[in-house]
This record gives structure tokens, sequence and C-alpha cells, in this order.
């Protein structure tokens, strides 16, 4: 892994920023938080966190111009949980217009299960380098209560109550339905593969 590659995190006051920031320092890398055009621009990997509700984080992303800066990005891109809805067509929850990178639109789940889904979950039909040494059907941390369907886009797949895509790649954009940070060893190997990602 590059050491003195430059990692932005996208600071919109929607983000579990901070949790993520320790583990990148885990790994022994350093991260910046930051909203600003130019510094996110020249990172070499960029981070897309979000948590909370899709209506007032885009709303935040439209008053700093994030929302035309981050789906023209070029260098590797990983959002996480909402960033990585937010990165979609649509989504139900207060039907928000999102970003537009993945061809894909967010779900409410269906009342036949709990929501939200709060906990452990296995990642299984995995394909890509972001889950290199990672096995199908470990376990990983989420808390969500609307989802990505199945579409052309995945790239992990989850099963509640329906299977859903619960991780998205596109050209250099990532998304992963599930917290890595908090996702223990399978976490930290999935943001270490990320972070040695090469366009």
């Amino acid at each position: 892994m590059r050491e003195n590659q430059k990692i932005v995190i996208i600071d919109y006051g929607a983000g579990n920023i901070q949790s993520i920031k320790f583990a990148i320092k885990r790994l022994g890398l350093e991260a910046r938080l930051s909203s600003d055009a130019e510094e996110i621009r020249s990172a070499d990997k960029v981070i897309f966190p979000g948590v909370g509700e899709a209506g007032s984080a885009m709303k935040m992303l439209r008053s700093t111009g994030l929302d035309k800066i981050i789906p023209g990005l070029t260098q590797p891109v990983l959002g996480i949980c909402l960033g990585m809805q937010l990165m979609c067509n649509h989504s139900e929850e207060v039907d928000t217009k999102g970003l537009g990178i993945f061809d894909a639109d967010v779900k409410r789940f269906e009342n036949n299960v709990k929501v939200p889904q709060i906990g452990w979950n296995q990642i299984t039909n995995l394909e890509s380098h972001l889950f290199d040494n990672v096995e199908s059907g470990e376990y990983v941390y989420l808390v969500h209560s609307y989802y990505v369907p199945e579409c052309k886009d995945e790239i992990a797949r989850t099963e509640y109550g329906v299977n859903y895509s619960t991780a998205l790649h596109r050209n250099n954009f990532y998304g992963v339905q599930f917290h890595p940070e908090k996702s223990s060893k399978t976490g930290e190997h999935i943001l270490k593969n990320f972070l040695n990602l090469e366009l």
C-alpha cells in the first residue's frame, strides 16, 4: 500500500467521519476531512461517507456544490452506507434525486423484516478487487432501512428478506452499504483493498 497517497474524506455534515478516519489510521495512513473542491479533486483516494436521511444529505451536498463535484471525480471513490445510496439515481427516502453515478434506485425494506436492519450479515457473490482476500459469506456490519435492489453494478450481495446489492462498482466509483470501519478484520481488508486500488 502506497504510504504517501493523499486520502480525503468528504466532509458535508452527514458522515460517521471520525470512525472512518481512525480505521484508516489503524492501517498506517492519514486521511484528511475536507469539503474543498480542489482538495477533493487532487486526492489519490476519496471516501464519501453518509449517515442519516437522504433528503437532508442531498440538500447539504447541493448547498456546497459537492453534488456537481463528486460525479466528475476520476480517482477511486468509495461511498459508504448513505454515501453509496446517494450515488444512485433516486431514493424512496423523502423522494430524493441522487447523483446518478450508479444506475439503480434505492427502495425501503418491506414490513416482512425488522426495519432498520441493524447488526451483522453476510456478503456473497463477491466480484471485485475490493474483496481480495475476503471470503464469500463473511460478515459485515450494517445499519439501514433502505437498500439497492440487485442491479448490473452489483459486486456483492446480501439477503435480508430479499436479495439486494450490498456493494456496487462502476468505473472509478465503488459503494458499500455496510460500514467497513465497523466490520472488524473483514472491513479492514476491504478498506485496505480500496486504498490499494490503481486505475
